[in-house]
């Protein structure tokens, strides 16, 4: 590069300029294009991880490699030593915010790749979301800490900041107590994420009950957690509701769910043909997990008899269906079979006024 410049010393500035810009740019396309060619012959039998990688890193390469070439060569421009600063602080500052989108892309890599090896649309899934709730929790903090980092970086790069964080060191003792109380909401929320990422009240995919309503955990964010409820709205909370109140999480230890129906019949119902006619029903669809299989009078009245049906099922919206499914049938059979055997009101007529 000197030897190049060093020919160009008698022409224009604008002309190394454009020359410089030009080949940074080409060699960062050829740098970029070696490495990419590289990750797919190396990845020729999974192209997972180079999808991810070519997905996400593609554009960041192609700006990285030539802004630091640029900010090589500049040095061999013959230009005004003003202009030279101003340049380099520039390049400076996009090569850094430049490598910050660099490494915040690979922690979306790194987060596609353990979400493949831990797939939650499995049967048994609680181990995947364990894994995944704490992964998404750290590439959130992950992101935000070099967010700062670099930012950080991007000031220390002017002179009158340095001397500004000269002043601010010198009273740190004040500052430190004016930024706790200033972020106070801040830190309780940042804490209150780390003790639902590793203690987990809650998962990602947990089926919940907040605020009178059932759904799903859809994200776990820094500072709110959104619930997907069941007819597809979104419930947003604060992510502190979790560590302060309390609620139901119907899949904190295991996804199966016990779900039960409830039938109210007439006490001349026999109950060996209810029986056999539910375990038929349950043996004839695949939303039953095989596990669970129960039936029992539980209450009676002056009018009916109570009986409930209990049935387990992988996961929550299963064991929803699966309740539908066996009421219907039920009814169904009751029906068609003992239609006498329905809830009705008994009456005794007699004439004795006559």
């Amino acid at each position: 590069m000197p030897l190049i410049f060093g020919e160009l010393s008698g022409a224009p500035v604008w002309v190394p300029a454009v020359l410089l810009v030009t080949l940074s740019l080409a060699l960062g396309f050829l740098a970029r294009f070696i490495l990419l060619r590289f990750i797919r012959y190396w990845q020729s039998r999974d192209r997972k991880l180079f999808k991810s990688l070519e997905k996400h890193l593609s554009g960041s390469l192609f700006l990285f490699i030539p802004l630091l070439l640029i900010n090589v060569g500049v040095n061999y421009i013959n230009i005004h030593p003003d202009s030279l600063a101003f340049i380099t602080t520039t390049t400076n500052i996009f090569i850094i915010l430049s490598f910050c989108s660099i490494l915040i892309r690979l922690t979306n890599v790194a987060q596609d790749m353990l979400f493949i090896r831990y797939d939650i649309n499995l049967s048994n899934n609680l181990r995947a979301r364990k894994i995944r709730t704490q992964i998404i929790y750290v590439k959130k903090v992950a992101i935000v800490l070099l967010v700062s980092f670099c930012l950080t970086l991007i000031l220390l790069s002017f002179p009158g900041v340095r001397k500004f964080g000269t002043t601010i060191l010198a009273g740190a003792g004040v500052a430190g107590i004016i930024i706790g109380f200033a972020l106070q909401k801040s830190l309780v929320n940042l804490f209150a994420g780390i003790q639902i990422a590793f203690t987990q009240p809650i998962k990602i995919d947990d089926a919940v009950v907040v605020e009178n309503e059932w759904g799903w955990i859809e994200e776990i964010n820094l500072t709110y957690v959104v619930v997907r409820i069941w007819d597809l709205r979104r419930l947003v909370l604060p992510i502190t509701y979790f560590t302060e109140n309390a609620f139901q999480n119907w899949t904190r230890n295991n996804a199966q769910i016990l779900g039960s129906v409830f039938l109210y019949v007439d006490y001349s119902m026999p109950l060996d043909p209810l029986r056999k006619h539910f375990e038929k029903v349950l043996s004839e669809t695949k939303l039953w997990d095989q596990q669970t299989q129960v039936l029992q009078v539980t209450d009676t009245n002056d009018k009916t008899m109570t009986i409930r049906l209990l049935m387990t099922a992988q996961n929550s919206p299963t064991a929803w269906d699966l309740r539908c499914l066996v009421r219907e049938k039920m009814i169904e059979f009751i029906q068609q079979n003992y239609p006498e055997c329905l809830p009705h009101v008994r009456a005794t007529l007699s004439d004795s006024g006559v």
